[in-house]
């Protein structure tokens, strides 16, 4: 892909946010924000990207890395286009310090499919909080309140399970009681530094 042609792809995915902006639609901001949330590894303009072509795209990753996992793109589906760098490696005449010998010579396109875009194995589920936590979760309550933190309930904060702030702690409502139980002491501790409350 020549460069003129990236930078024409890019400006088209700015001048859209930027016009939905002008007029006035917010949840084009919102839905990027919760792109960028999501796919925290890409670039901004990567993310500007994906979030232009597949808004409720979770999880891409390419071709072969769904392959790896168990999964394979579904026959029919189109590619989501981002820009992967073209990394070269630094001549020994290099006059850098740098301890890195490898440098961006450009940019290519390349192109990643949404979970949603494949079939296959089911994905591990990382960070999913199985079990009863009992009367441990009445113990952090009281142990909040002891540190004069209100806890509270927050539909908007997905997708995030929880935010901390100013004394406060948000929970997102409806998760089970070992996830609530898991992000509340997520929660405390960041408030009170390291959590002095041990189950």
């Amino acid at each position: 892909m020549k460069a003129e042609q990236i930078k024409e792809i890019t400006k088209k995915a700015t001048d859209q946010l930027v016009a939905a902006l002008q007029q006035g639609h917010s949840e084009a901001l919102t839905g990027y924000l919760k792109a960028i949330g999501r796919f925290h590894r890409y670039s901004l303009h990567n993310v500007l990207l994906i979030a232009l072509q597949k808004p409720n795209a979770s999880h891409v990753a390419g071709f072969r890395t769904w392959n790896e996992l168990g999964r394979f793109v579904k026959k029919g589906e189109k590619g989501i286009l981002i820009l992967a760098p073209i990394v070269r490696r630094k001549t020994d005449d290099s006059y850098d310090d740098e301890k890195d010998s490898s440098r961006i010579a450009g940019f290519r396109a390349a192109y990643v499919f949404d979970v949603s875009q494949t079939d296959g194995q089911d994905l591990p589920q990382i960070g999913i909080v199985h079990g009863d936590p009992h009367e441990h979760t009445d113990g952090l309550r009281k142990f909040a309140a002891a540190q004069n933190i209100a806890i509270e309930y927050l539909e908007d904060i997905a997708p995030a399970r929880g935010t901390s702030y100013g004394g406060r702690i948000a929970l997102l409502p409806s998760q089970s009681p070992a996830e609530e139980f898991s992000t509340l002491v997520h929660e405390l501790a960041h408030l009170c530094g390291v959590a002095s409350y041990v189950v």
